[in-house]
């Protein structure tokens, strides 16, 4: 079970690689039901990446995918071309987004943006990788 305490924890981790890396971010981190558990921006992280963080955190949790392995499959052409634009455009398709699982299930997610898609995916996998 995702909590506010285990998503506050788990986030720290996410800070320490973006200060690693010089780069502000949005982090959130929502649970099970994809809602909202745990948010923070750090200083100087884009006002406008605010909701781009919490809609991957959504994405990777609704649909239990990385939102750049989303992302890769949602090319012209392929399965899930245009589910960016269905659940009234809450899906992101650029890496920042991964699901986080406890003993083998799906708990929840977390969100990353506010640099580039290599940078929020970094982060997001410094943040997966302190939840198990």
């Amino acid at each position: 079970m995702m909590t506010m305490e285990k998503a506050q924890k788990i986030i720290e981790a996410g800070i320490v690689k973006a200060k690693q890396i010089g780069q502000p971010m949005n982090i959130a981190v929502v649970d099970a039901g994809a809602n909202l558990t745990a948010f923070v921006r750090m200083d100087g992280a884009w006002l406008g990446s605010i909701d781009i963080a919490i809609n991957k955190a959504f994405t990777a949790k609704a649909f239990d995918i990385s939102t750049l392995e989303l992302g890769r499959n949602s090319q012209p052409k392929d399965q899930f071309f245009g589910i960016n634009v269905s659940n009234h455009g809450r899906v992101m398709i650029f890496g920042g987004g991964i699901p986080i699982k406890l003993n083998g299930q799906i708990v929840g997610a977390v969100g990353v943006s506010g640099g580039s898609g290599e940078q929020d995916h970094a982060v997001a996998e410094a943040v997966v990788a302190a939840a198990s």
